[in-house]
């Protein structure tokens, strides 16, 4: 299992209802419905994932969510969790206010572009890196808005949007992020996982 659903499912408290938008084959569902008993739904825009959720006994919707969002009420989730997806959309910032009208609590994780193996694969190679966290060429990456943890860390500041805990994931390896170490996690974590709200 990686990290970051380990990550996630420790953010979660037990019964909570959540929304898992791009959930995937449902790995990350399955860990919170069968270890800390959470009422999961979830969002996929693969009809395949949504056919191995279906099979694995998961409640999920076909839907895209860049433009099906709107349908959920609001606050009818205690948290809608966002696994390394908010950089693929073509318009993150309308997606980021859907998911905190939908619920109580968001949980983004991101990709951190500001890693160091990232910056000096830039800075030596002259290229687009390809890392385990960012494994497409720059051809074929779903990646649009490359962000650092830095940048949604300023972006949640500049839009007034609360930040419960930031978490840096580097292997096995997490740690806090906060405003004082914000410059050396941002250049040490793999990736970023956001509580928001």
């Amino acid at each position: 299992m990686k990290k970051e659903f380990k990550v996630i499912a420790e953010l979660l408290p037990n019964n909570s209802r959540v929304l898992d938008v791009g959930c995937g084959d449902g790995s990350l569902m399955s860990l919170l419905k069968n270890e800390k008993n959470i009422e999961v739904r979830g969002l996929e825009l693969d009809q395949d994932n949504v056919q191995i959720c279906i099979h694995k006994g998961l409640s999920v919707i076909q839907g895209n969510a860049e433009t099906e969002l709107h349908q959920f009420p609001e606050k009818s989730f205690d948290y809608v969790v966002l696994s390394q997806t908010l950089q693929a959309f073509y318009k993150p910032e309308k997606v980021l206010k859907e998911l905190l009208r939908i619920g109580k609590s968001v949980i983004i994780s991101i990709p951190n572009f500001g890693y160091w193996k990232v910056r000096m694969k830039l800075l030596f190679f002259g290229k687009m890196p390809v890392t385990k966290t960012l494994p497409n060429t720059w051809y074929n990456t779903p990646n649009l808005h490359m962000c650092t943890i830095k940048d949604l860390f300023n972006f949640c500041d500049e839009k007034k949007i609360h930040i419960k805990k930031v978490v840096g994931v580097n292997q096995d390896q997490t740690s806090f992020i906060k405003r004082g170490n914000l410059e050396i996690k941002n250049l040490f974590s793999k990736l970023g996982i956001f509580l928001i709200g």
